[in-house]
């Protein structure tokens, strides 16, 4: 049985991570953008599901102010349908609340019924549209979520002493 770990990415997960994006996206970022992410963007977080050590999951968010803002969320093609796109989003609130955020919000593709129906289960709501927002001219669904689980701060491994 394979081993299931969530935890924070890192430059380790950077490979697997890009690898997901691509699979996932039509137009992927940069493995080079997510380098940039871990290293240097102070706002950003990313929080991986690894299955015996390599990612096959993960969903990023920027913090501004006290909004998390979604950045992207994918599962690799092959784990998809096993509940991992709940599991990492569901971690990321948990982190956004435990860093003291206290909402979110997303940007989703009106035809991702799959998608919209995950962040309704887990509380967001449609709060309206970003006309032709993708690269083929489709368009954004902006949904919010204004509950996010109860905070733990001194679970917030950014603020920790290691």
């Amino acid at each position: 049985m394979a081993e299931i770990e969530l935890g924070i990415m890192t430059l380790a997960d950077v490979d697997a991570v890009h690898e997901v994006e691509e699979k996932s996206f039509s137009h992927p970022w940069s493995r080079e953008s997510f380098v940039r992410e871990v290293q240097e963007n102070k706002c950003a977080r990313y929080v991986v599901l690894r299955e015996d050590g390599v990612a096959v999951a993960y969903a990023g968010v920027w913090f501004v102010l006290d909004e998390g803002h979604i950045t992207n969320i994918a599962v690799r093609p092959d784990k998809r349908g096993l509940g991992y796109g709940e599991k990492v989003t569901r971690a990321m609130m948990q982190l956004a609340a435990d860093s003291g955020m206290s909402w979110m919000t997303l940007e989703c593709r009106r035809s991702n019924t799959v998608a919209q129906n995950l962040y309704h289960k887990l509380g967001f709501t449609d709060v309206g549209y970003r006309k032709r927002y993708y690269e083929n001219s489709e368009d954004a669904l902006i949904m919010i979520c204004e509950h996010l689980p109860e905070a733990h701060p001194e679970n917030d491994p950014f603020l920790r002493e290691e």
